[in-house]
């Protein structure tokens, strides 16, 4: 086991629940379309952000960085600007190549949308047999966001700590409190992912 400092990211499918039906058809449907729209915006992940699991519709990363280095924290935020445009455009697809079909599940996609939670700070990597378990006060306060009063379908939700962190004007953002249980009035950070200064090369001139 070892401590490190590092950001934490949650990319969550708003409307998961109802669009989860009993019937076979449509549930067979539902986790093939949430399937690949969640491997769109995990496969946009890279270096230094890791994909640690899936949690069911969403999905947990984290970014090993130094504390107070506010580059690889733009870093981080850039790259959960990029998983929304990529997210989208996987559900165009997944709309034009399920056009056919009748069920729920595919006459439903456009209730799909993506949502991300952003905190930082230390935290714990255990190895469990082939496992790599994430803990911590940190890795709690990231999970304790997906449970909030937003109005909202889709957003970006950071602590106090991500915004900090990142060097990010609050300006920009819109101030949100929230009553999280176990952690008590967090001060926390609400945007648009459209409204994150930050840009990552195109995917081409990533990978060469």
């Amino acid at each position: 086991m070892r401590l490190t400092h590092a950001f934490l990211v949650i990319v969550d499918i708003s409307g998961y629940t109802a669009f989860i039906h009993e019937r076979e058809t449509s549930l067979l449907h539902a986790e093939q379309i949430i399937t690949e729209l969640m491997e769109a915006v995990i496969d946009r992940a890279a270096h230094p952000l890791t994909v640690n699991k899936l949690e069911g519709d969403a999905a947990l990363m984290y970014a090993e960085v130094p504390a107070g280095d506010e580059a690889a924290g733009r870093d981080v935020l850039a790259q959960v600007k990029a998983f929304f445009p990529v997210f989208s455009t996987c559900l165009a697809k997944q709309r034009a190549e399920r056009g056919g079909c009748g069920c729920d599940a595919c006459t439903g996609i456009d209730k799909l949308r993506l949502k991300a939670f952003v905190h930082v700070g230390e935290m714990a990597v255990k190895q469990v047999r082939q496992f790599e378990e994430l803990a911590g006060e940190s890795v709690i306060f990231v999970h304790r966001l997906l449970k909030n009063s937003v109005p909202r379908r889709e957003y970006v939700l950071l602590s106090e700590a991500a915004r900090a962190g990142a060097g990010l004007d609050p300006a920009l953002l819109e101030e949100h409190g929230e009553e999280l249980e176990g952690v008590g009035m967090a001060r926390l950070w609400l945007c648009d992912a459209s409204g994150l200064p930050f840009e990552l090369p195109p995917i081409a001139a990533v990978v060469a």
